[in-house]
């Protein structure tokens, strides 16, 4: 049985994974921190609300004794300023990890990346750039095993309002055409759900998994 820890469960891919979590019988808790209440309830799922995620010493006390954490904070670019962006993707990371390290130690931490992430972090693409340094410090912390998902476009498998023109635009265009032409540019928000349970509880032979690898692993049940 495990504790399992999520977070970014308002989002799309968080959700999913919630959803997954709770349906699994070898689960005995799954703690949500999140700054928005959900829909959800189970019996098994501990619903916490926490607005700074600069500050996690109100919540501090919920990050032991946890075994998986899966970290599905992330936020679209061009929706915040540089700053902004900078704190969500990497600040945000650099807290939630190092107090997630320093109560439960021997965590598993599954993080949503994105694909072109530059741990070289010599990127002027801001994304990548700030992907890769969310990446380094995570890999500094040396958990216990730590596996990253860079998933190119995300196709919702339910309704929802896209952030702008190019993913409204990608939306329309993946399922008849670019998912055919392109198989490898994508995958649904689904698979990516699946593949990071799966990997999350099985454990990986790799610790990134590009967007072909993710598609692999979720058609592999």
């Amino acid at each position: 049985m495990k504790n399992v820890l999520i977070t970014g469960t308002n989002g799309m891919i968080g959700q999913l994974i919630l959803e997954l979590c709770l349906q699994r019988t070898d689960v005995a808790t799954v703690t949500s921190i999140t700054r928005k209440p959900l829909s959800i309830v189970h019996p098994k799922l501990q619903e916490l609300i926490h607005n700074d995620f600069m500050d996690l010493d109100p919540v501090r006390d919920h990050f032991s004794n946890q075994d998986l954490c899966f970290y599905c904070i992330g936020v679209y670019t061009g929706t915040v300023s540089r700053e902004e962006f900078r704190k969500i993707t990497v600040d945000y990371t650099r807290v939630f990890a190092e107090t997630l390290k320093q109560m439960s130690p021997k965590v598993v931490f599954c993080f949503l990346s994105g694909q072109g992430a530059d741990r070289t972090e010599n990127s002027k693409l801001m994304f990548a750039q700030d992907k890769g340094i969310a990446e380094n410090i995570l890999q500094q912390l040396a958990f216990k095993q730590l596996i990253i998902f860079r998933p190119g476009y995300i196709y919702p498998v339910t309704p929802r309002k896209e952030p702008n023109f190019f993913y409204r635009l990608s939306r329309f265009l993946y399922k008849p055409f670019l998912s055919k032409l392109y198989p490898n540019i994508g995958l649904t928000s689904l698979q990516l759900a699946r593949a990071m349970v799966k990997l999350g509880w099985e454990g990986a032979t790799q610790q990134v998994y590009e967007n072909r690898e993710i598609r692999q692993v979720a058609m592999s049940d």
